[in-house]
């Protein structure tokens, strides 16, 4: 919308233009999450074995860390969709962040099995709420009474880069300058 000139559309509507493409953006993380995830779990539970968290504590720490992992999550593509006010195109940072999401949240290789001075790193990034807290708590390789901390630390990092990204779209939209019609 940034590159096209439709961000005036957004502009001119009567809403905190931040809160609006973050609900957006959570819609587009949750819906297709459901609609995958359920099928998924129903798949893998009759052909796969996969059973349900051990206890209902486990599975309240899941939820809460999954919770988070949604928040988390549209934080990020919020942040780079602001980036978008700066740049002529949003490709490079883009494809930059995917692949830093895929591989420090646990994606694809599991963070446990990263060398312990990685690992200090790897717990201070954001990343690991993503996908390596929710997934663990599930497999109860962390304990649910330790989703206090983690899920303290998702909310941090979210909070923060909403923080950081309401800040970089009001100084944006001050020089912003639309061309055309």
């Amino acid at each position: 919308m940034i590159r096209s000139g439709a961000v005036a559309y957004e502009l001119v509507r009567p809403l905190d233009l931040y809160a609006f493409w973050f609900c957006r953006d959570l819609a587009r993380r949750t819906a297709p999450t459901l609609l995958r995830a359920v099928p998924i779990f129903v798949i893998a539970g009759l052909f796969f074995g996969l059973q349900p968290p051990a206890s209902w504590a486990a599975a309240g720490a899941w939820a809460t860390a999954t919770l988070g992992a949604l928040l988390l999550g549209a934080s990020i593509p919020n942040l780079l969709n602001i980036s978008m006010l700066w740049t002529v195109s949003g490709q490079g940072i883009s494809t930059l962040t995917v692949a830093a999401v895929a591989i420090f949240s646990g994606m694809y290789v599991p963070l446990p099995f990263f060398s312990d001075w990685a690992q200090t790193v790897l717990n201070i990034m954001p990343f690991r709420g993503l996908v390596d807290v929710p997934f663990r708590l599930y497999m109860g390789h962390i304990s649910p009474s330790e989703i206090v901390p983690l899920f303290a630390h998702q909310l941090a990092w979210t909070l923060g880069l909403i923080t950081l990204g309401r800040h970089l779209l009001a100084r944006g939209i001050r020089r912003l300058v639309i061309q055309g019609g």
